[in-house]
């Protein structure tokens, strides 16, 4: 008997290895059921709350899903990163997709982001905005399925090195993405009973897709003006800050004009072939950059400062009339509104 005892106390004690298995297994099961309901819960009242229920069907991704369609999440696999995310390559049901997954050490801001993401992304339906198909809602930071964009983002095709694959960007190519992404934030702005600040437009948010299609893409800062205003007061900063609207780095003030204002920042690297940071850094402020723009355009030399690859194709009257016209909208959405 007291053998018996011994061996009875001997298990409770000490759980058998399979035994200990189980129960892993099961805390595991616990545990992204209790973040699937957590982050399900935020997702959908901010869903809700946003879109006034109207929004784009999008599907749930199990952690395991995701990571047998990124191997892993193999750096192999790896498109493009940010501060706080990772885009990857995937494969899902015989389709390419891109996977976002945020940096777990940026937990709290990650967290936001990747909701504020999903909420405005599933809105969204336009041929210049990359797809949401889903999201992955039980790790502790969800997991985003868009359409596949592995073809470089605009800030490689412009700054990288020449690729062989990829033809080089001339006039009429970059003509075509700035009219995409301005169709893009017009849809934003008027396509919806508030508007949407998409909040971080900079080359590094636009991807290319397997038809050379620009597509916009990241709504992790976005903000909807709310009803009967036409702007918000913040004192958070939002996107770059190189790149922000200098009304929104005085007062705070958040509108559809900080959108205008950073897409002439991406214009202004369509034309130039420089970053609109270096430009910053080297003229000191906006203004002494807009003075020296507009001292180049209208004493039509502007295809002095032009990207070479640019000048070599203003081969009619038709594309130097483009390139100008182009230029002197840079110029427009630079300046301070009134």
């Amino acid at each position: 008997i007291e053998h018996r005892v011994f061996l009875i106390n001997q298990f409770a004690v000490r759980p058998q290895p399979q035994m200990g298995s189980i129960l892993t297994k099961f805390k595991d099961r616990t545990d992204k059921r209790t973040l699937m309901v957590r982050n399900g819960a935020r997702v959908l009242k901010e869903l809700i709350a946003s879109s006034h229920g109207k929004y784009n069907p999008y599907r749930i991704f199990s952690a395991k899903e995701l990571e047998i369609a990124t191997n892993n999440y193999d750096e192999r696999k790896f498109i493009k990163q940010d501060s706080t995310y990772k885009l990857y390559k995937g494969f899902w049901q015989e389709r390419l997709i891109s996977v976002m997954k945020y940096n777990e050490s940026y937990s709290d801001s990650a967290c936001k982001f990747s909701i504020n993401n999903i909420v405005y992304a599933a809105q969204m339906d336009h041929k210049h905005i990359l797809k949401l198909i889903g999201c992955c809602l039980e790790t502790p930071i969800p997991i985003l399925v868009f359409e596949y964009g592995e073809y470089t983002t605009l800030r490689d095709r412009i700054f990288g090195a020449p690729q062989p694959h990829f033809e080089p960007l001339l006039l009429k190519h970059r003509l075509k993405v700035a009219m995409g992404i301005a169709h893009a934030l017009a849809y934003l702005h008027v396509g919806f009973p508030r508007p949407i600040v998409f909040g971080n437009l900079i080359s590094l948010c636009i991807l290319f897709n397997e038809e050379n299609v620009a597509k916009l893409f990241d709504f992790s800062e976005s903000i909807s003006i709310p009803e009967g205003e036409t702007h918000i007061i913040t004192r958070s900063r939002f996107g770059a800050w190189t790149y922000s609207a200098p009304e929104y780095k005085r007062g705070g003030v958040f509108n559809e004009k900080l959108d205008v204002y950073t897409f002439s920042t991406v214009l202004l690297e369509l034309l130039t072939g420089q970053s609109t940071r270096d430009l910053l850094r080297t003229h000191g402020s906006v203004r002494h950059l807009i003075e020296y723009l507009k001292n180049y355009l209208q004493n039509n030399r502007f295809t002095e400062i032009a990207d070479p690859i640019i000048v070599q194709d203003l081969s009619c009257t038709e594309t130097e009339h483009q390139f100008q016209a182009c230029a002197r909208l840079t110029l427009e959405c630079l300046n301070e509104s009134p």
